[in-house]
């Protein structure tokens, strides 16, 4: 077995306490998975999967899911087509030319790509980042071409450890204090996946002007490295080469009991406003990802079952002594419990792990508690500052928590007293749907019940 230069132990303890993105390197020469290339996998795979495709643009907004075309192929197509970029084009690409479109084989569960191959599971070796038992029935598998890209976003549940085999992959970071630069929204609806309206490649400064302050750290991810995603880091990834594989998995943690009752909550308020019929909601406002609309009955069963298995999560920790209810409000961002152990321990970056910094300086530095900043946007409060970026009207700070102003149709222009303006459902959802309402509302829960239970 080749040398690593971490054991499991070291890269768990090392995972456990990065509280930014970093890069594992030499952790992965021995992985039969380095040999899943789309040569290799068009051999194993002979399914068709369903391929995202998008156009590529230039486009000031981003191209979310819900706006691209679906089609249904093999990996050996996928393969035939990158290769045949000046010939007619036949089969199920036929409609998109390579140099017009990028195609996107993601969120692919390994373990129902494989399950008659489960052999191949072992092939990805969590175990060497000390998760034992981990492997490729843990992972999902992603296949593109240049330029295909996740909308940048972040994942409600747990970190994420990312193992890049063929080409490369251009990911741009945002910690989660920056949040209210990204304009988050859950329109298009995804369980667990808040998504932001900027194009952060391309983005429009005089539609999101707080975008300036975002912190972006950026790296490129070589054939053989393992980045690590910290809970609640925003991403945005594309991939830069002529095709390329990676796979990543989910790391699950200790917060995400309460992160599902805000998903839970979160899902009951977006499907019973945008389930409901009105013209209003003929928009794609579901993910393609999610299998339909639930019923608002299975949703608050859902959201009921969240709320009992957080509290009994608690109920166990405190039994057994690992974090009381007291120690709950000390954790760091990442979701880790602060304490002395923590505190004292040193990140060993070095030629083997290697932190991703902050690509540049943010236009401007907000002087104030970026958390006091944030609530700005739900209290409405004024900045005192007299920055030219800094909001002065009630339409700029409209716009800095995402919610715009549309002239209803048909209406005369707007006078005095804001006639003619139109709130639609997806501003209202701006608001109520909002991460930081969100946190609030799971907490009162959350409080009541143990009141209910003390």
């Amino acid at each position: 077995m080749a040398s690593k230069p971490f054991t499991p132990g070291e890269t768990r303890r090392i995972v456990q306490f990065l509280q930014k993105p970093a890069v594992f390197l030499n952790m992965t020469t021995d992985w039969p998975a380095l040999h899943w290339t789309v040569k290799h996998l068009s051999t194993c795979l002979t399914e068709r999967l369903r391929f995202r495709i998008g156009k590529r643009t230039e486009d000031v907004a981003p191209l979310f899911e819900t706006e691209c075309f679906y089609i249904e192929a093999t990996i050996k197509e996928f393969l035939s087509w990158t290769a045949n970029e000046d010939q007619s084009l036949v089969g199920p690409f036929s409609d998109y030319h390579c140099k017009e479109f990028w195609a996107y084989a993601d969120y692919k569960y390994i373990a129902q790509l494989f399950q008659d191959k489960p052999a191949m599971f072992q092939d990805v070796v969590w175990s060497d980042f000390g998760f034992s038992g981990r492997d490729g029935r843990d992972s999902t598998l992603w296949i593109g071409t240049q330029g295909a890209n996740t909308p940048c976003h972040l994942d409600s549940y747990g970190c994420n450890l990312v193992f890049q085999i063929q080409g490369r992959k251009r990911w741009h970071l945002f910690p989660p204090d920056d949040s209210h630069c990204l304009y988050p929204t859950r329109i298009p609806y995804e369980e667990s996946s808040v998504f932001s309206q900027v194009s952060v490649v391309q983005p429009d400064l005089k539609k999101f002007p707080a975008f300036r302050r975002a912190r972006v750290h950026t790296v490129t991810l070589q054939p053989g490295q393992v980045l690590f995603v910290p809970r609640h880091w925003w991403h945005y990834v594309e991939s830069v080469d002529p095709v390329t594989v990676s796979v990543n998995s989910w790391i699950e943690m200790d917060m995400d009991d309460e992160a599902r009752v805000g998903e839970a909550l979160t899902k009951t308020i977006v499907c019973a406003l945008k389930g409901a019929p009105s013209l209003d909601n003929n928009d794609r406002w579901l993910n393609p990802t999610e299998d339909g609309v639930s019923s608002h009955d299975e949703n608050m069963r859902y959201l009921n079952l969240a709320v009992k298995a957080c509290m009994e999560k608690r109920r166990d920790d405190n039994t057994e002594g690992t974090a009381s209810l007291a120690e709950l409000g000390k954790r760091d961002s990442s979701g880790l419990l602060k304490t002395p152990t923590s505190l004292s321990f040193v990140v060993p970056f070095g030629p083997h792990l290697i932190p991703v910094n902050l690509a540049h300086k943010p236009t401007y530095t907000c002087p104030k508690d970026t958390s006091c900043y944030r609530y700005n946007e739900l209290s409405r409060c004024q900045s005192t500052s007299q920055d030219e970026d800094e909001p002065r009207s009630d339409n700029e700070l409209h716009q800095r928590s995402g919610l715009h102003a549309h002239q209803e149709a048909g209406s005369p222009e707007t006078s005095g007293g804001g006639a003619g303006l139109h709130i639609s459902t997806n501003d209202m959802l701006q608001f109520l749907v909002h991460p930081d309402v969100i946190t609030l509302v799971t907490r009162l829960i959350m409080c009541r019940q143990r009141e209910l239970h003390s």
